[in-house]
């Protein structure tokens, strides 16, 4: 059986364990969805390996992979690259040109594949400020366009097979796979260095945590697959023989939930709260005893707790619950979906109930790009399980909380380091731990707790501190506030930006028969939405030391997104741009 050390074993190892799986990658073209069997993936991906090794791509060489949505493609490339030892640089494809023009010098890639004309059109206009970048070859058919095709007859001929396998053997597991660039709240992005070890490690340590059914499971792949924690569970999936199916875009989820069925998706926070507002929606369209039942159900599972903790009446409800309107939720998501897993941001306490409460359990994690990434995360089995919390430390990983607070970690996940800056390299690691950023505890059963984020704290004029996060987290569990940013750093109260949540406003306005409007710029202005606004403040303030309570807020019209530069693509605030985006409201808030 292979030995799994380099990320390129995982297809290998498949293979043997599970024989060929017939759709073990599989992406929709054209309304059909295309299945590539495990032993079409290798020999694919060893293409590609001989026609890149025939275009002179040496050891340590750099092939930037930049797709709008995850798809076989992708993980042939991938494959490919790696096994040869060269190094994948995956790249978000909702980054400015600018921003592809740093990160292709930086990295000094030489190739470069992209997904679609879109991607092509931002890579062209920094095209003559890249010198070291050869070619690029496209996904999809652009007229004009080097296509991957042409790789794939290039690499038909496999009398250089020998040459393929003479670079795989040399590749060893302390060497460099990826160099991953983050998303940056702040300033330019900077390139993390992950090794084959340091993700392999991540993978088999984190396996253990997640309930598959070897071999018979599918899943929906939709996250960013450039970001570490979808890809980590790409080659997750392929460890345990799971078929994987490529989401077509963010929105189109919801059909390509009911096509596939999956077993497990992951998943971010902010996609699973407008998975519960739909739902919550349907229920307010309902009428009679069907409405009455839906709200009891939700009630209830609002309540929940793990492991039977509310007793036999309440478990005996639940059993209800489940059969009345909880499978009904289920069937909606496909049927067969039995967990999903959420990393990225804290996930509200709430939504893990009331999934749990439904059967498909969100098992919530927590790392960062530094630590490939996993660090923790939620496991139902054997009281792994805590509302609230990221779940125990996976094997082999070292958790300890600073004095200050910090979350330290050490362990073979912690990355080699930035990528030209060991300065920053070893401000983050000292003693071998890595410094997160982040602030949490760990309680007497072992379980990790953030509360948020070392540099977003703040304190007020008073001189108490602030953590933004854990208030921002609470309010976005009102249906009218769609995003939210606390503020006040050196200011004697709190306050807050806010985006409402427009289309439920719009809802909101035809269920009680008013008038608020009909651009979002009329309705941030309307004093019946901002009273009502003011209303869910007070309420979710009541959570809150006074001294932490918004005092006062202020609407904004503009949608906050990853293109208008609200968000980064993992749907973190950039605070510093939307701080600038809005000084005139924080004028008027403090003036």
């Amino acid at each position: 059986m292979t030995k799994i050390t380099r990320l390129f074993d995982f297809p290998y190892y498949q293979l043997e364990k599970y024989s060929s799986i017939p759709d073990a990658l599989v992406t929709k073209y054209n309304g059909n969805w295309i299945k590539t069997s495990t032993e079409d993936y290798i020999e694919k991906a060893n293409t590609i390996s001989r026609a890149l090794l025939r275009m002179g791509v040496q050891q340590n060489d750099k092939i930037a992979v930049i797709s709008s949505n995850n798809r076989t493609e992708w993980n042939i490339v991938d494959i490919g690259i790696l096994q040869i030892g060269a190094q994948n640089i995956p790249i978000y494809p909702t980054i400015s040109a600018e921003e592809y023009e740093y990160i292709l010098n930086h990295s000094q890639a030489i190739y470069c594949f992209v997904s679609d004309i879109e991607v092509m059109r931002k890579i062209n206009l920094i095209r003559d400020k890249t010198p070291l970048l050869k070619e690029i070859y496209t996904f999809n058919e652009i007229p004009n366009c080097k296509n991957w095709n042409e790789l794939i007859e290039l690499g038909k001929d496999k009398s250089n097979q020998n040459s393929v396998e003479e670079r795989k053997n040399n590749v060893k597991s302390e060497d460099l796979a990826t160099i991953i660039y983050t998303s940056g709240t702040t300033g330019k992005p900077k390139g993390v260095m992950l090794s084959h070890k340091n993700i392999v490690s991540n993978v088999l340590d984190s396996a253990p945590r997640i309930p598959f059914e070897a071999g018979n499971s599918r899943a929906l792949s939709f996250l960013p697959i450039c970001h570490i924690f979808e890809r980590m569970i790409l080659y997750l999936y392929q460890y345990y023989g799971v078929s994987v199916y490529f989401g077509e875009s963010i929105d189109k989820i919801s059909d390509n939930i009911k096509e596939v069925k999956p077993n497990v998706i992951t998943a971010v926070p902010r996609l699973l709260e407008k998975v519960y507002d739909k739902i919550y929606a349907k229920g307010t369209e309902l009428s009679g005893i069907k409405k009455v039942l839906f709200f009891w159900a939700i009630n209830l599972g609002l309540k929940y707790e793990p492991y039977g903790a509310n007793g036999t009446w309440y478990e005996f409800q639940l059993k209800i619950a489940r059969k009345l309107i909880f499978s009904k939720w289920k069937e909606g998501l496909g049927g067969n979906l039995d967990l999903m897993v959420s990393g990225s941001a804290a996930l509200q306490p709430r939504l893990a109930r009331v999934f749990a409460a439904a059967q498909i359990p969100v098992m919530e994690g927590y790392g960062l790009t530094e630590t490939s990434p996993v660090i923790s995360v939620n496991d139902m089995r054997n009281n792994g399980f805590k509302i609230g919390t990221v779940g125990k430390p996976i094997d082999n990983v070292e958790v300890k909380i600073a004095d200050d607070g910090e979350i330290l970690c050490k362990g073979p996940n912690v990355m080699m380091g930035y990528y030209k800056d060991e300065k920053l390299t070893n401000e983050v690691i000292t003693d071998g731990f890595f410094h997160t950023g982040d602030i949490g505890n760990i309680d007497d059963e072992g379980f990790l707790k953030i509360t948020d984020r070392k540099k977003e704290m703040f304190k007020t004029s008073g001189g108490k501190y602030i953590a933004p996060q854990l208030i921002e987290n609470a309010m976005k569990q009102s249906r009218f506030i769609e995003q939210i940013m606390v503020i006040g750093d050196g200011e004697k109260m709190p306050a807050a930006f806010i985006q409402p949540n427009f289309d439920f406003i719009k809802e909101w306005e035809k269920i009680h028969g008013i008038k608020v409007g009909e651009t979002n710029q009329e309705i941030i202005t309307n004093p019946k939405v901002i009273e009502r606004v003011q209303e869910e403040i007070d309420h979710l303030n009541s959570k809150f030391g006074n001294w932490e309570q918004i005092k006062r807020f202020e609407l904004t019209p503009d949608v906050w997104s990853v293109e208008s530069g609200h968000l980064t693509p993992t749907l973190k605030l950039r605070r510093k741009i939307v701080m600038e985006k809005y000084k005139h409201l924080y004028t008027k808030i403090y003036s």
